[in-house]
């Protein structure tokens, strides 16, 4: 059965660090995942997106309590449909996903990953990035945005950009697992997560040459895939999403505001049939 048949499982990451997470502070609220935006908060926001995606099938949620899930009616609706799980989240993003492959993860059904924070996905990121990614030969893919159209589309917008000689990309917050050996990427990305404090454990598992070819901004996109799979042992790619808003999540309250913003910008020019 190909990949485009069988759909997507889809593992939505609403975990966050040990301690009270700045933006629930603001937000006045116990979990991150559950900060309202107009009035919904960002998780349902993800999940309703993916719930009416023809490319997912099932959708399971990491988070630290999940119980949290039965706050919100449609989530309980979808649970009680057999389509959505919720599971208890891991000390990291990247433990969280490794738990789900060896727990959960049937891998003749791809698994697309993406995170509670993604307030502004929507049916056009996410469809286009399944269909591109349901057509790729790769293990593991990540949705980038170039960040040409990130700035053109709102300047102000502070980004983390990976930056390459032909051009710099921000994450786009979704992934895609196609085969079995993508869970190599994974446990490569555990280590470099493992090891973020400790740098030059980071630049012995890359490469000095590799290393010093991308703070030189000789490395294209395409050769920074190639070294990734060489060193992860799994074949690794990206599908390229020309919209702006698939780059801005909301980690902190500045993004909270750019992204209520956008919104209210939307429902301007949409009118009342947006709502």
């Amino acid at each position: 059965m190909s990949g485009e048949a069988r759909g997507f499982t889809a593992l939505v990451l609403a975990g966050q660090r040990p301690g009270t997470d700045p933006l629930a502070r603001h937000c006045g609220v116990e979990l991150k995942c559950m900060a309202p935006v107009g009035g919904t908060p960002m998780l349902q926001r993800v999940v309703e997106v993916l719930a009416r995606s023809p490319h997912i099938r099932k959708i399971f949620i990491s988070l630290p309590d999940p119980t949290a899930v039965e706050e919100l009616p449609l989530l309980t609706s979808l649970h009680a449909e057999g389509r959505l799980h919720a599971l208890r989240s891991a000390p990291s993003p990247s433990a969280s996903v490794s738990d789900f492959c060896a727990r959960q993860w049937h891998s003749d059904s791809p698994l697309l990953v993406t995170t509670a924070d993604h307030a502004l996905l929507n049916d056009e990121i996410l469809n286009r990035f399944c269909r591109q990614a349901l057509s790729s030969e790769d293990d593991i893919l990540a949705g980038l945005t170039p960040s040409a159209v990130l700035k053109a589309a709102y300047p102000d917008s502070r980004r983390t950009y990976l930056r390459f000689r032909d051009e710099a990309y921000s994450g786009a917050n979704l992934f895609a697992l196609l085969t079995p050996r993508a869970q190599k990427a994974v446990t490569f990305w555990q280590t470099v997560e493992q090891d973020r404090k400790k740098p030059w454990r980071i630049a012995r598992r890359i490469g000095i040459r590799t290393l010093i070819a991308y703070l030189a901004r000789r490395l294209t996109l395409k050769d920074a895939m190639q070294a990734l799979s060489r060193i992860a042992g799994a074949q690794a790619g990206a599908v390229i999403l020309p919209i702006a808003e698939a780059a801005i999540d909301v980690d902190k309250p500045e993004d909270l505001d750019l992204v209520k913003s956008i919104l209210a910008e939307r429902a301007n020019e949409q009118g009342p049939a947006s709502n």
